[in-house]
Formats: C-alpha cells, structure tokens, sequence
C-alpha cells in the first residue's frame, strides 16, 4: 500500500431532512472515478465523522468500497480520542473492506509526544490496517512533531503522514523521512503544490470534492517537477481555495457541493454557510465547471 496523488477526503452529502443522502453520495463517488482522483478517504473531518452513527459510518464506507471495486484505495477514518476505541474502529473499517485507516492524533485529550508514539504504535500493532497518520493541530489541540513522526515511520504497518500544517519547513523536515515504504502527503490545498515541488508523495484534498480533475492535473503536473504550469493552475486554484478557508471545513465544501446537486447542508453545531459569503460562493461556483473542462481538454489532447 503506497498512497500518492491526488487523494479526496470526501464529504458527507446529507438530505434537507438531513439523513444521509445515498444517491448524492454514489454521484460523489462516480464524479471522483471519473475525475481520476487516486484514492478516496471516507468518514474524515470533511466528511463530518464526529457526527456520524456507527450505522451510518459502516453504511458509507460499505457503499463507498462497494461503488469503488478495487480501482483506487478506500482509506477509512478511524482515528478516535481513546486508543481502544481506535483500534475498534479501525477492526469495523477493515471488517467493511478499507484498505488503509487515516488516524488522526487524538483530538481534545492533548497526550504527549510519547501518548501519542504509544496511541500509533498500539493501532498499528493490532495489523487490522495499514496506518496513515494525521496530523492537525488546528483541530486536535496537539501538535506531533517530526522526532515523533520519525519514530513511527519505523514501524511496518505505518505507511505514511498527512501532514495538514501549511508550515514550509516542518514539510521539509517530514520530507527527509519519505522512503519505500513512508510517505508525505500534504492535507493543506493552498500550500500543497509547494509542498509536492519539493517532493511531497501527494495531497489530501477537500477541494479536489468538487475539483476532481484539475487537482488530479496539479498534483501530476507538481509530481512531475514542472514548476510554471504547476504555478499557473494553482494560480487559478487559489480563489477557490481561499474561499473554502472562509468558515470552518467542510462548511464552504457543502454550499458549492449543493450548488453542484450534491447535498444539502450540514448536521449541528455545524451551520450552513452565512449570508455575507454567499455572493462568493455564487461566483466560485461559476468558475470551477471552466476548470474541469480545461482538465479534460488537456488529458483528452
């Protein structure tokens, strides 16, 4: 199991009476095959995990690996604030088909740089899954550091990190630690394609949701080495960037999904978008069909 490229941490399309929307989420799934993202993360931050039901985890990731039949890696969220409680998520995830687990640093519960080495090593010990680690301060409160990091990626069922800082010089110190069997995924859009011009593996995306053919032509173009078509995209990527960063993720993600036909809203304490950026979401809205069709002009040259 390598991960690399283009990589959708899919969002959670809900009905107006907020049940899970199944038909949203298959055309979900078909848009990111068709798109040609690389792998699909299921039941994430983006995807709203912490307000899922156990049966509405298991019923996703069974339709996500059912939907996918083996052509990319499903990659399950199971990271949780308790070290047993991940493992058994993680066992669920496996027993419903994932191929790899993205555990995140325990969120709320702030261990040590050595709670957190044990928490890992404990998850990928019980050899359920192959581990993705996940770290994100923003959300979690505590920060792994690359010593740590470097500890883990020693173990054999430990297969890489997403690294969700947009700090340049601790990818660079994560970026010393790639090998065959290690890799460094960016979870930051904005910064990503800097991140894989100096050798990141590939990136995590939110925006690849709604994007899936111009992030998959970004992360080829930065993995290839070609700085000024990477620049130029990323270029016209970065407005729809910026406007997913102005409310907390996936608020933004859900008001183009659903201006897209893809969902509706959000679950509590979640909030749909407010008014005052709505003008902005119309207009970023209008720029992402032009994108796609760019994308797949050029793979169809």
């Amino acid at each position: 199991m390598r991960l690399s490229g283009s990589i959708t941490a899919l969002a959670t399309p809900f009905t107006v009476a907020g049940k899970i929307d199944f038909d949203a989420w298959q055309r979900l799934l078909h848009q990111q095959l068709e798109g040609g993202t690389q792998a699909l993360v299921v039941a994430g931050s983006t995807g709203e995990a912490a307000a899922l039901y156990d049966s509405e985890y298991e019923a996703l990731l069974r339709a996500a690996v059912e939907a996918v039949a083996g052509r990319v890696p499903v990659v399950a969220g199971t990271g949780l604030s308790n070290t047993a409680k991940t493992i058994g998520q993680t066992r669920r995830a496996a027993a419903l088909g994932a191929d790899a687990a993205l555990v995140v640093v325990p969120p709320y519960v702030r261990p040590t740089q050595a709670g957190m080495e044990a928490h890992f090593s404990a998850v990928a010990d019980d050899g359920t899954l192959p581990v993705l680690l996940y770290n994100v301060p923003s959300r979690t409160g505590s920060d792994m550091l690359p010593a740590t990091v470097a500890a883990l990626a020693a173990h054999p069922r430990i297969i890489g990190i997403k690294e969700a800082r947009n700090d340049e010089a601790r990818m660079a110190e994560l970026l010393r630690l790639r090998d065959a069997g290690f890799v460094v995924l960016s979870g930051d859009d904005p910064t990503a394609a800097r991140a894989m011009l100096a050798g990141a593996d590939g990136l995590v995306s939110v925006a690849s949701n709604a994007l899936p053919c111009a992030m998959r032509r970004l992360c080829d173009l930065a993995r290839e080495g070609r700085a000024e078509p990477t620049a130029a995209l990323d270029a016209r990527l970065q407005p729809i960037f910026e406007f997913l960063a102005v409310e907390p993720n996936p608020i933004p993600l859900k008001a183009l999904l659903e201006r897209m036909q893809i969902g509706h809203g959000l679950r509590l304490p979640l909030l749909p978008l407010s008014q005052a950026h709505a003008g902005q979401a119309d207009h970023v809205a209008t720029l992402i069909p032009p994108l796609e069709q760019a994308c797949r002009d050029e793979l169809a040259a």
